[in-house]
């Protein structure tokens, strides 16, 4: 369902670490892009980080980007979603392994809860491997009442570094 207040701002977190995570994530944001009702706008360089929760499994690679979109936050859920199924995500377990996730982090400033979709995401503030990404392109942008740089000062940032220094990462390569 598209919104009839014009395009608006969301931003998502993208992580995996079955197959080619990368790869996953480029596909995704590309497909997001390639929507007459989405536009990727800004993504973060791409980062490599422990495991989190369940810490039994192989690395993640991580990002975020930011969309602008006619969407409604639960169909920008859904279209996320209906991607992740097309590249083949099972959820198995809570935190498990995985080829593709993507969250809504933010949209528009909105604070919502529903059975769907809880707004912003409620644990995007404790996690360095969603803060560190989201600040390269929205350092400044408030957040529970304060701003991803405030809040990344406080979160656990071990062992998380930077796999890929160029934005460009998720664009096609020719």
């Amino acid at each position: 369902m598209s919104s009839n207040k014009g395009p608006r701002r969301a931003t998502l977190g993208l992580g995996g670490n079955l197959g080619d995570p990368r790869r996953a994530m480029a596909e995704a944001l590309q497909a997001l892009d390639a929507r007459p009702d989405c536009r990727v706008v800004a993504v973060s360089r791409l980062y490599r980080t422990p495991p989190w929760g369940k810490t039994d499994q192989d690395w993640f690679f991580n990002a975020c980007a930011e969309v602008e979109t006619t969407l409604d936050p639960e169909a920008l859920l859904d279209t996320c979603l209906d991607i992740e199924q097309a590249m083949k995500r099972i959820r198995k377990e809570r935190w498990g392994p995985r080829t593709i996730d993507i969250d809504v982090l933010t949209f528009d400033g909105l604070h919502r809860v529903s059975e769907k979709l809880e707004l912003p995401h409620p644990r995007m503030t404790e996690r360095g491997f969603v803060l560190m990404p989201l600040a390269d392109f929205a350092p400044d942008l408030r957040v529970e009442g304060r701003t991803v740089s405030e809040w990344l000062r406080d979160a656990d940032r071990t062992g998380i570094e930077v796999a890929d220094e160029d934005v460009g990462w998720w664009r096609a390569r020719h």
